[in-house]
């Protein structure tokens, strides 16, 4: 394990912004509790298509796109409170 300093952009939480030393753009640090939910999501979404429930998957896919498009909100607003162009 190394030791390093970050840029903490947010605060904490379950989906910081940081930016790792020799990065240009920060990212997101997502924790792993939270990284295990989303991918649940996607299973979700994957098995809704596979039984063919459009439905299911249809919700399952809004939550999952409601849940990043929140989680790139965060982004865009910590690196428009630091000055920081977006890299998209």
């Amino acid at each position: 394990m190394e030791r390093i300093e970050a840029e903490l952009f947010t605060d904490g939480g379950n989906n910081a912004v940081v930016r790792l030393p020799g990065r240009r753009f920060p990212g997101v640090l997502v924790q792993g509790d939270s990284l295990h939910i989303l991918r649940t999501d996607v299973a979700e979404l994957v098995e809704a298509c596979e039984r063919g429930d459009l439905g299911d998957a249809r919700d399952a896919a809004g939550l999952l796109l409601a849940g990043l498009d929140s989680l790139l909100e965060r982004y865009a607003g910590a690196l428009r409170e630091h000055g920081i162009p977006r890299p998209y």
